[in-house]
């Protein structure tokens, strides 16, 4: 994989082709935020390019007038790189580099590799290397050009196939070793979330740059890292937070995680092979839908979440929308237009703090409408039902009797449903 992130500053032009799926104008703010994504990864956007068409060439993606027009800013710009906001095939790389002789990424590749970069766990550089080695292996055959300039003629094709069947057979077999891997840590990651099942857990998502680890930091003092930049954060953080509401003198101690943010485009081979870590998501009893309400295409950004969502089969979750960076935002009829139409919702500044309060009162509403407390007493007889309670719930009072364990708890409502055979009416002997 190409790492323009070892090559700081590569002068580049970034290419957004336009088609019926979006509109001109979103097309065009994509294209902003495939420099916004280059810039990140350590390239310097000279120029952009935009073609409207009713789809890709299928040979170059954009047409030979604006082919010769890349062609000559390469040569008069010094440039070394040519990246384009959509998917390339094969066959449209190898063209373009043939045609423009500098490197060809797309939006895919370049975002791929700003993950090789961010990795730092054992669990995430996994992911991110099974990505990138399912993105190279229908490619190959472009990274064996040179066989062809350098033998030429009859037989030329007998050494470039061989070493590219064999290259495809180690790109294989080193996926398959990685998923066995990403299986194992899977695994070990559900034997230790097993110690939190009796705990409400939030999980915040949202589009990449969106404000989450600010957030997650406001909550919890975590110390995640927190940048003006695109996929700051890869790592799934899960941290104790205390909810505490003056109002009911309720605390209660739930769990927050945040993970990697989403982004239009979001290349499938990282949405499958960060699953495991996307669990968190997955698992969440509530999601906290983070968005920037300043962003001009924050609608956009929402539909992009709830797409990914749809494809880790989260979509069907309670979710709070949470609208940040309400400080920024020029227009707050747009704000409240935004909070009518996605509810329930709430909007907030993490940096600077603003109705943090309010958020931590709405979150113990959302955990009250997940939970019940039930009064149970448990036969002697039953005591791994007792067992069972310390490991799903909450336990609030206990009192071993003459008869069984009067018990306090407070659970989950479908497992709360589970327990009605050993329901009683409350007594005055449980304390609150």
């Amino acid at each position: 994989m190409h790492d323009i992130q070892n090559i700081p500053k590569e002068r580049a032009i970034a290419v957004g082709v336009g088609n019926r799926t979006y509109t001109r104008e979103e097309s065009l703010e994509h294209l902003d935020e495939l420099t916004f994504l280059a810039e990140t990864a350590g390239a310097d956007v000279i120029t952009k390019i935009y073609q409207d068409r009713d789809r890709p060439d299928g040979a170059t993606a954009v047409g030979k007038g604006k082919l010769e027009e890349i062609r000559q800013l390469v040569e008069d710009d010094g440039i070394v790189l040519v990246i384009f906001d959509d998917e390339l095939t094969p066959a449209q790389m190898r063209n373009l580099e043939r045609e423009l002789n500098v490197k060809v990424m797309d939006r895919t590749g370049l975002i791929l590799d700003i993950f090789a970069s961010r990795a730092r766990t054992y669990e995430s550089k996994l992911q991110v290397e099974l990505a990138q080695l399912q993105y190279l292996l229908p490619r190959l055959t472009r990274l064996w050009t040179h066989l062809s300039k350098q033998f030429g003629g009859i037989g030329s094709k007998g050494p470039g196939e061989s070493q590219i069947e064999t290259d495809r057979r180690l790109v294989r077999d080193r996926i398959a070793f990685l998923k066995d891997k990403l299986a194992t840590v899977a695994t070990q990651k559900f034997e230790q979330r097993k110690g939190r099942d009796s705990m409400q857990r939030f999980a915040l998502v949202g589009y990449t740059n969106a404000g989450k680890s600010t957030l997650m930091n406001v909550l919890s003092n975590a110390s995640v890292l927190a940048e003006d930049k695109l996929f700051a954060t890869l790592d799934t953080t899960v941290r104790t937070i205390e909810l505490v509401s003056d109002d009911r003198a309720t605390q209660r101690s739930v769990l927050l995680s945040d993970t990697v943010g989403f982004i239009r485009k979001l290349p499938t081979q990282l949405v499958a092979s960060f699953r495991s870590t996307l669990s968190e998501t997955v698992e969440a009893d509530v999601l906290l839908h983070v968005v920037d309400i300043a962003h001009p295409q924050f609608r956009d950004q929402i539909r992009a979440v709830q797409e990914t969502l749809v494809a880790i089969g989260a979509d069907s979750k309670p979710m709070l929308m949470v609208f940040n960076k309400i400080d920024a935002a020029n227009d707050l009829e747009l704000v409240h237009a935004a909070m009518s139409d996605y509810t329930p919702s709430i909007a907030i500044s993490a940096e600077r703090g603003i109705n943090i309060t309010n958020l931590r009162e709405t979150m113990l509403d959302m955990d009250d409408t997940q939970h019940e407390t039930v009064h149970l007493l448990v036969p002697y007889s039953a005591m791994n039902t007792v067992a069972h309670l310390y490991r799903i719930g909450t336990i609030l009072s206990r009192t071993d009797g003459d008869d069984g364990v009067e018990i306090t708890v407070r659970l989950e409502n479908s497992e709360a449903a589970k327990m009605q055979a050993w329901s009683i009416e409350k007594s005055e002997s449980i304390a609150h």
